[in-house]
């Protein structure tokens, strides 16, 4: 009893000397959670002030290609058309192709009830829709993040995060088109964006960073 007393004094003492403090492991990983959550937004956020308007939209810009190109190239296959139209490959082999793209076209729908809303447009007169404008707020897929070479995974803290980078982007491109609020049904818009697509038969899902509504 006496030896066990002394331990318990000595270990308190040391306590005291080294300002340590006794913290139960729910608890820290509760204080470390909400740091590491905080820390991640406020680093994104910096990120995404920095590069969006000055790097990805001139990115998308610079690269992109017609829609109708792409669909007209899609029908060789995934490969051929990543290949021809400088498309960006995730992942090796049975990754995604990311292709920044561009058109006109006549809006044909819009939805915004489901949570992943939608735009269909037709890009080749023929009344039909063509591919989809991702209007949100759920949005499909990670293509601005992934399209970018200056959003690099070894730059950030795990998947996790680089994870939140991707959301974070699609909510940026979406804040940043003011024509994606109003009523656009019937009227002929001018867009670019990033596609991601893992077969030739997939739908075109567009993530827009520039939507322009014509006069």
């Amino acid at each position: 009893m006496k030896k066990q007393a002394l331990l318990t004094v000595a270990f308190a003492a040391t306590l005291l000397v080294t300002g340590c403090k006794l913290i139960k492991t729910s608890d820290y990983n509760t204080m470390a959670g909400k740091s590491g959550e905080a820390a991640d937004t406020d680093k994104i956020s910096s990120l995404i002030k920095d590069t969006f308007d000055s790097k990805l939209v001139p990115l998308v810009s610079s690269k992109a290609v017609d829609l109708n190109a792409l669909s007209s190239a899609l029908k060789s296959g995934l490969d051929d058309a990543g290949g021809k139209l400088g498309g960006l490959r995730i992942g090796g082999a049975g990754g995604s192709w990311n292709f920044a793209v561009k058109g006109n076209a006549k809006v044909l729908e819009v939805d915004r009830q489901s949570k992943a809303g939608a735009i269909k447009i037709d890009t080749d007169g023929d009344g039909k829709a063509d591919a989809v404008l991702q209007v949100g707020p759920v949005v499909k897929g990670t293509a601005l993040r992934d399209f970018a070479p200056f959003y690099d995974f070894s730059q950030f803290r795990d998947q996790i995060e680089f994870a939140k980078l991707g959301r974070s982007l699609n909510e940026a491109a979406l804040a940043k088109i003011p024509a994606l609020g109003g009523d656009l049904t019937g009227k002929t818009i001018t867009f670019s964006g990033v596609v991601a697509l893992r077969s030739a038969s997939d739908p075109i899902l567009v993530m827009p960073v520039t939507v322009d509504v014509a006069p």
